[in-house]
């Protein structure tokens, strides 16, 4: 029988630096391009049928492509909420999906990879997708005014963003704190609890939605033709065409590269392209047999090539450290009715993976992993490296050598060596976070999934495949597809993970 017993300690123990710190003058700028609901075979790269992503491709045939990549959560607002600030959402209770008008989740007084970055000198942005909340409170943001805590207040010198994401209101961009293109004559008002009379919804008024329909769920207010979750009034020329969104947050960040390009900078570019409601630009349409998805997906790439060859334009490729990933896996139909299952004519969007978005499987947090640095990493390469988004914050402050304050990023760890392939020891383990809070624990050779009450086993609006049991789950990882529950067999390894897993859940900072 195989050994690979792991404890607390001894995974600490090799959480060493393990990559020698980079000159002071030759520190990488840092970009984060981070996709939604982009699955672990999605991409061209990564074995994807019916989709062509040569930016992607570039990007992997000229770094590392890992693939035993980790989200730290299937959801997007977690595993977000994880990826900035070094620490599980799960440790709270508040970090669940994200209404559009939720209070700050990440608090001002808490530590960020952005703030770390300042610390170390650079300059820093955020570009697309937030779905972190913003604002004091929720529901109580004053959307005509500046709001009185924002990512200013994260580490964030320039910020121009989504509130949410595309298929929540309010449908506007935000910038620097305020609603970009504010029109003073049609004033903001949002609720997630009642419509504003007169509003029409996609309930009540289908006739009205000249671009999208809802499958299931989504049929609140409409903007653009589409219907939303949550009710808005107002917005005006404000108001987003979401056949834009791509090209509004692509050329924000162009500008910024171009301004920005005599100063150390850190971007964090977050898209929204795959992530429903899909609806891109019109260059895209009839490009690719899968319908919206599929040109999202290629939305998406062209979104990379535009950053790329902006970089490539200002001479800052060699010295740009480039990390691109997704929030969590892939989900198909996902409330509006594009056809997406329709069309898949062969294309598995998690790969072999079982499970997808909100899932305990792999599908849900196993996602594609590149890594792109021309100055160090000199040799393509496909790495089966461990590796989990929660350790990029102290991997990176490790690489800048900025200071972690004591007690924040407290589940981050220097795993530098792997992120930069100098490293091929594996992190001793990863933990998943389902989207009903179900954990797993993850080692190279095994994965354990904790039991809950939840009885579910399809979520049945998307076809995803939960992984829900009442009674332990343990699968051996070094055969694809978790298709045999073995805890029966190996009680002692269930025995041994379980309490890893206890062990990091009563873990205090």
């Amino acid at each position: 029988m195989r050994n690979s017993s792991i404890g607390v300690l001894s995974f600490a123990l090799a959480c060493g630096t393990a990559y020698a710190q980079t000159d002071k003058q030759q520190l990488p700028n840092v970009i984060f391009i981070y996709a939604d609901d982009l699955g672990y075979g999605d991409l061209e790269c990564y074995g994807a049928r019916n989709v062509e992503t040569p930016n992607v491709n570039r990007l992997a045939d000229n770094g590392i492509r890992f693939t035993n990549g980790y989200a730290a959560a299937a959801t997007s607002t977690p595993s977000r909420y994880s990826l900035l600030t070094g620490e599980y959402a799960w440790r709270r209770n508040d970090t669940g999906i994200a209404r559009g008008d939720a209070g700050m989740i990440v608090r001002p007084e808490q530590y960020t990879i952005a703030d770390m970055f300042k610390s170390a000198g650079y300059t820093t942005a955020a570009f697309g997708k937030w779905h972190l909340g913003l604002g004091a409170e929720t529901g109580k943001q004053d959307w005509n005014a500046p709001l009185p805590a924002g990512l200013g207040d994260l580490g964030f010198d320039y910020s121009y963003i989504m509130a949410a994401t595309a298929d929540r209101v309010p449908c506007v961009f935000i910038e620097n704190g305020k609603v970009a293109n504010y029109d003073p004559s049609a004033p903001i008002y949002v609720s997630y609890e009642k419509n504003f009379p007169g509003e029409p919804t996609g309930k009540d008024n289908p006739e009205l939605l000249y671009n999208l329909k809802p499958s299931h769920g989504h049929d609140q207010s409409i903007v653009n033709g589409i219907s939303r979750i949550g009710y808005m009034k107002g917005g005006g020329k404000a108001l987003w065409k979401d056949e834009n969104i791509a090209d509004s947050i692509t050329a924000h960040a162009v500008a910024y590269l171009h301004e920005h390009r005599n100063e150390r900078f850190f971007m964090y570019f977050a898209t929204n392209d795959i992530h429903v409601p899909r609806f891109p630009h019109e260059r895209f349409r009839g490009k690719n047999k899968m319908g919206l998805r599929g040109e999202a997906i290629m939305q998406f790439d062209w979104s990379v090539g535009q950053i790329l060859s902006t970089l490539d334009e200002l001479g800052l490729t060699e010295n740009t450290l480039i990390i691109l990933s997704s929030d969590n896996g892939p989900v198909v139909d996902d409330g509006y009715q594009d056809r997406a299952v329709e069309l898949l004519n062969g294309h598995t969007p998690a790969g072999d993976l079982r499970g997808g978005k909100y899932s305990t499987f792999e599908g849900g947090t196993r996602v594609p992993v590149i890594v792109h640095w021309p100055a160090r990493i000199k040799q393509p390469q496909v790495s089966d490296v461990l590796v989990s988004q929660i350790d990029w914050l102290a991997s990176l402050a490790s690489l800048t050598g900025a200071r972690i304050p004591k007690g924040s990023a407290f589940d981050s760890f220097d795993r530098l060596g792997n992120l930069l392939g100098t490293d091929s020891t594996d992190r001793p383990w990863v933990v998943e976070h389902a989207a009903n809070n179900t954990l797993s624990i993850r080692t190279k050779e095994w994965k354990y999934i904790e039991p809950n009450d939840d009885s579910r086993k399809i979520q049945k609006n998307t076809n995803t495949e939960l992984g829900n049991s009442p009674t332990p789950q343990l699968y051996d990882m070094t055969v694809p597809g978790e298709r045999e529950n073995v805890a029966a067999k190996y009680p002692e390894k269930v025995f041994e993970l379980e309490g890893i897993l206890r062990k990091v859940k009563n873990k205090k900072n």
